[in-house]
């Protein structure tokens, strides 16, 4: 038998810096789920990407299970990164 999905999540989170706050714990709070197990799953998987911001779907299930696939980082993101600039152009008029 299947398990009963509760909810779904989406947000991103830093590469293998995520923590227990915002965004990860008003989204995935309300559902009762072991933020603590999360986190260290997703820091665990995400950690070659070191402070990239990383796209991920949380699907709750009725037993507080969870399971989350991670997507690739913002083309943004990628685009800074192969630049090497940390933030984009300020603009002046």
């Amino acid at each position: 038998m299947a398990k009963q999905v509760t909810g779904k999540a989406a947000f991103q989170v830093p590469g293998g810096k995520a923590t227990p706050a915002p965004p990860v714990g008003t989204s995935l709070g309300r559902y009762g789920i072991n933020l603590g197990q999360f986190v260290s799953q997703f820091n665990e998987r995400t950690k070659e990407f070191n402070g990239t911001p990383i796209p991920v779907v949380v699907t709750v299930y009725s037993d507080r299970s969870f399971e989350f696939i991670t997507k690739s980082p913002p083309a943004s993101a990628l685009l800074k990164m192969a630049a090497g600039v940390a933030s984009g152009r300020k603009w002046r008029i």
